[in-house]
């Protein structure tokens, strides 16, 4: 299974993972200051669904928040679900 990657250009960024050379999914967030991001969408291609890459996105982005000790807003529905049914995550909220 691919890795999750990220993508930062300027206050704006995304995880994402590709399979095959071909991006599948992807989570986009924005800096809201240098020490909080804002994830606000969540997109997984067709065919892919039930494959866990939303959450392994997000963990990816939890990973992210420990490291640089930001903060997460989650405004995309599908973030926001996942913190909700996941407390070991709310440590970056």
């Amino acid at each position: 299974m691919s890795e999750v990657q990220i993508r930062i250009n300027d206050n704006k960024g995304a995880f994402y993972i590709e399979v095959e050379g071909k991006k599948e999914a992807m989570m986009t967030f924005v800096f809201a200051d240098e020490d909080k991001i804002i994830i606000d969408h969540t997109e997984v291609n067709p065919g892919n669904e039930g494959k866990g890459f939303g959450k392994k996105m997000l963990t990816k982005a939890v990973e992210f928040a420990r490291d640089k000790r930001i903060k997460i807003v989650p405004l995309c529905t599908f973030a926001k679900s996942v913190f909700n049914k996941t407390p070991e995550f709310r440590d970056v909220l």
